[in-house]
């Protein structure tokens, strides 16, 4: 979906209108929350936001699995496949399985760890626990109460916050945010904007740890765009942080396509990208998760292969708090589970 202007804007007659369904909508999700779930068994840590659409969680989630296995731990991601056909619980294989079958983001993160799919998360831990998993990483699901949480990490975008701070539909809220700050664990702030900083405050006031994180482009990627005039398209929650983040490493972005988030593209569409990046002498790029949706058996078809993807890492600014803090829990739930 493409999300509402008034969302990201000051209050509109459109987000009052929307009150009353925001309001029945904000009591039935924060009842919600207070249900008890499936105890998996092993540690089970989740990657959320507060909010609908894009704020960093798959380079948060990736980021974790990079810690967890340095910590010796085997990490296997559990996602409900947002956008794929596939019920499961199935083991997402990227040389069989397309974005139409899985969703966008677990294939992407399939190429680095073991992603298990499952519409209904609870029927997924079976299978995550079969692969080996001593850690289930949850890509989303933190307003889901189906799988007991050992901690919950919540991602913010520095620059958008949480916009009007109203509930879905009146705003981009999937539950009141009180509710949601008192099951934060760890607050992640992905930036160096101002936007988060109220959000920052109220998770310290709790004595609770705020990550800052910034992300990281590919040396070699980087390199090979340096000079280059590129036309740029993105299909995700938010295209805007895609954009600046290619400006803000020095690369001159001429023109600009935003698609809604999960865009399934047609061959049409890129090929028609193609050519206004040829009339113009631009280099087509776009993001790992947009390609995820390209590829076909593991493999990009030829009417997609000159474009270039723009990866990225997120590194967090004191590495040294996120590991005390994931150690920390996964003690923690251990311990509890031995007694």
């Amino acid at each position: 979906m493409r999300e509402p202007g008034f969302w990201h804007g000051p209050s509109s007659l459109n987000s009052h209108l929307l009150k009353p369904l925001a309001a029945l909508y904000g009591a039935i999700a924060a009842k919600r929350l207070q249900r008890s779930g499936l105890n998996a068994g092993i540690p089970v840590l989740c990657v959320g936001n507060y909010h609908v659409g894009g704020a960093g969680k798959t380079p948060t989630v990736l980021a974790l699995s990079k810690l967890l296995r340095d910590l010796g731990e085997t990490p296997v991601v559990l996602s409900r496949g947002y956008g794929g056909r596939l019920h499961g619980p199935v083991r997402v294989d990227p040389a069989r399985h397309a974005a139409s079958d899985v969703g966008d983001e677990p294939l992407m993160l399939a190429s680095q760890l073991p992603v298990v799919v499952a519409r209904k998360r609870a029927d997924g831990v079976p299978l995550a626990r079969a692969q080996g998993a001593t850690v289930i990483l949850m890509d989303d699901g933190f307003q889901s109460p189906a799988v007991t949480k050992d901690a919950s990490l919540i991602v913010i975008d520095s620059h958008r916050g949480l916009g009007n701070g109203q509930v879905f539909p009146a705003g981009p809220l999937r539950a009141p945010l009180t509710p949601q700050l008192a099951r934060t664990d760890a607050l992640v702030i992905v930036g160096n904007g101002t936007a988060a900083e109220t959000v920052a405050a109220e998770i310290a006031a709790q004595g609770k740890p705020v990550l800052r994180a910034h992300l990281k482009p590919d040396d070699a990627q980087l390199a090979s765009l340096r000079g280059k005039r590129v036309l740029a398209f993105a299909g995700i929650g938010d295209p805007a942080r895609f954009f600046n983040t290619l400006q803000a490493s020095g690369i001159a972005v001429v023109r600009r396509r935003a698609f809604a988030d999960h865009h399934p593209y047609t061959q049409g569409e890129i090929e028609s990208l193609h050519a206004e990046a040829k009339r113009e002498g631009l280099a087509l790029v776009t993001t790992e998760k947009d390609l995820a949706r390209l590829r076909h058996g593991g493999s990009l078809p030829d009417w997609a292969q000159q474009i270039v993807p723009f990866a990225v890492t997120l590194e967090f600014d004191d590495a040294a708090l996120l590991r005390e803090f994931v150690s920390g829990r996964l003690f923690k739930a251990r311990e509890r589970r031995a007694g």
